[in-house]
């Protein structure tokens, strides 16, 4: 009786675990299940580290501070003031007294390109060069360390800090006689060829403008050597790929930098930008990202996103795998683009540019495509996300969501919006009541404050330009990234920049009321980053249960840290294991 009683109860406990699976929807699976039910088990194992005497900022509402937390298997055990967690303590158990230091969630990147941030780590980097002379010299000293033949790559430049005269091949042809060059913008939608790589890729007066970019020429309609968003796939597809050994180098480049920063997850969406291969990002998923996670040397947590074209591959892996493949690998879901980049004039505007009075911007993909494709992957249930910086392209995609067709039983889509630079008035509200997630950059408003006056007029930039305090009113969700390589990473600086405002040489905050508190900051770059990739459940706040990824900063002062955020990373810990320290 006892031998049949077992074998029907073991029966029934298998019957329910299957019955179960269907239960969990597309954001896992029923192996992430038993894992996180087996968490909830090891507090009576004890801790292997105890955080304390420090100022523990949680980005979770229902306790926001404490003073020590508990740590144990990679995960937080306890979370409050020391006595609550010395009895998990074991004879093992180390600490780390903090000496009043504050420690904060790791912070979670919402947006970057990690493997070509770090490719462009080792190529010619023309961030914050100011003179043409300046731009002129640095590709004289790079190619002279390059074969002849060889193409010189490198990228980061911005027309408008050395007064907006945008560069051309002439300025470089004569120093770069026997290597094709490509040099993109600081915002990946434009890129400067010279004479020798436009002839290689065949583009001449005669070329007409692709769908969706521009061959920019000059008054006698030769090109001047710079491509625009789906024009520059003309240039890239002449360029050597990076090897496979070269994208781990990358990857691990990019993974110390931003431990370095205090990044501990990033959202990636990949080298996927207007022009480029959508095979890209699956090259780097399976030649880079599962080769690593393999390995053991993943440093960093990731979410991936796939180009919105490739949506049906996606659906397949997840079928199979689940959403979350690793500890540190989590599948995301795909992006689109509606637009280009105000830099380039191409971001999509109602009204056209107070510079370009007959260009109104690029769509660049066809509305009835992107429709399409955003229906189909919302019906296979991918969250989507989608590149939109001008007021028109942000209102087609809101239009777009709106009109997809509602389910019977109401999801939980969390729908993003990359960029949400620049709204026309009454656009704030919408993503408030659409549930759209505002996904931004604070530092692209650094260097946007001064073109922005430029290219579409100071009434309507300061209307409608990085509306971070208006999203937050009107109940739309931030999450807070860098967009790197276009800018850096650097989470401090971008925290500062939200809640002060201020460009490069001003005195006072561009658009003062819509700067920020330090702890509605925190929460866009932990917390509402999380929930913003459907990560929300592993990582974002120092609650029980979560990965115990948390940064150190330089300061015991909430004060100072709220009011200046004049602090430096002291070290980055992920998973309870101290990854970056600045003493090492």
């Amino acid at each position: 009786m006892n031998a049949l009683w077992v074998i029907v109860s073991a029966s029934f406990v298998l019957l329910l675990s299957v019955a179960s699976i269907p239960l969990l929807n597309n954001n896992g699976n029923y192996l992430t299940y038993l894992l996180n039910w087996r968490s909830s088990s090891f507090l009576s194992e004890g801790a292997d580290l105890l955080v304390t005497n420090g100022t523990i900022y949680t980005s979770d509402e229902a306790h926001p501070f404490a003073d020590s937390m508990a740590i144990g298997n990679g995960r937080i055990l306890r979370v409050g003031n020391y006595s609550s967690i010395k009895e998990l303590a074991k004879t093992w158990t180390k600490e780390l007294n903090l000496d009043g230091k504050i420690v904060v969630p790791g912070f979670i990147d919402s947006h970057v390109h990690f493997i070509p941030g770090g490719l462009l780590m080792a190529l010619v980097d023309l961030r914050g060069v100011n003179t043409k002379d300046l731009f002129v010299d640095k590709i004289r000293k790079a190619v002279a360390n390059v074969k002849h033949g060889s193409w010189l790559l490198g990228g980061g430049w911005n027309d408008d800090i050395w007064g907006g005269d945008l560069p051309m091949a002439s300025w470089i042809d004569s120093i770069t006689p026997h290597n094709p060059v490509w040099l993109t913008r600081m915002d990946g939608h434009m890129g400067l060829a010279n004479t020798l790589a436009l002839t290689l890729a065949g583009i001449s007066r005669n070329n007409e403008n692709p769908n969706g970019g521009a061959i920019v020429r000059d008054d006698d309609g030769e090109p001047t050597g710079l491509l625009i968003d789906s024009a520059m796939k003309l240039v890239l597809h002449h360029i050597p790929e990076a090897t496979v050994d070269e994208r781990r180098e990358a990857l691990k480049r990019a993974s110390n930098h931003a431990l370095k920063r205090g990044v501990t997850t990033v959202v990636d969406f990949g080298r996927y930008f207007p022009g480029a291969s959508p095979e890209h990002s699956w090259e780097d998923f399976s030649d880079v990202y599962k080769w690593t996670d393999l390995s053991g040397n993943m440093m960093t947590r990731v979410c991936l996103f796939f180009p919105m074209e490739t949506w049906s591959r996606l659906v397949d892996l997840m079928s199979k795998s689940g959403r979350v493949l690793s500890q540190w690998i989590y599948l995301g879901g795909v992006k689109a683009f509606a637009d280009g980049s105000l830099g380039s004039n191409s971001a999509l505007f109602h009204e056209p540019y107070a510079d370009d009075p007959n260009n109104y911007g690029l769509q660049v993909v066809d509305q009835d495509g992107l429709y399409n494709m955003t229906l189909s992957s919302d019906k296979f249930g991918l969250q989507v996300s989608i590149h939109a910086i001008g007021d028109k392209a942000n209102d087609l995609i809101l239009d777009m969501y709106a009109s997809l067709p509602s389910e019977k039983q109401i999801r939980d889509r969390r729908y993003r919006i990359e960029h949400a630079q620049h709204l026309a008035p009454g656009t704030v509200a919408r993503f408030g009541e659409q549930s759209v997630i505002a996904s931004v950059q604070p530092d692209h408003l650094l260097d946007d404050a001064d073109s922005a006056t430029k290219k579409i007029g100071t009434e309507r930039a300061e209307r409608g330009s990085y509306l971070f305090k208006s999203l937050l009113t009107n109940n739309a969700q931030l999450a807070f990234g860098s967009d790197w390589p276009v800018a850096d990473i650097n989470p401090l600086k971008s925290i500062r920049t939200s809640m002060k405002r201020i460009p490069p040489g001003w005195e006072k905050a561009w658009i003062p009321s819509e700067c920020l508190c330090l702890e509605d900051a925190l929460k866009a770059y932990t917390i509402s980053a999380a929930h913003a990739c459907f990560l929300d459940k592993y990582v974002g706040s120092l609650s029980p249960g979560k990965y115990a990824d948390f940064v150190v900063l330089s300061t015991n002062s909430w004060e100072e840290f709220a009011t200046e955020v004049n602090v430096d990373i002291e070290a980055t810990y992920v998973g309870g294991s101290k990854a970056y320290s600045i003493k090492s």
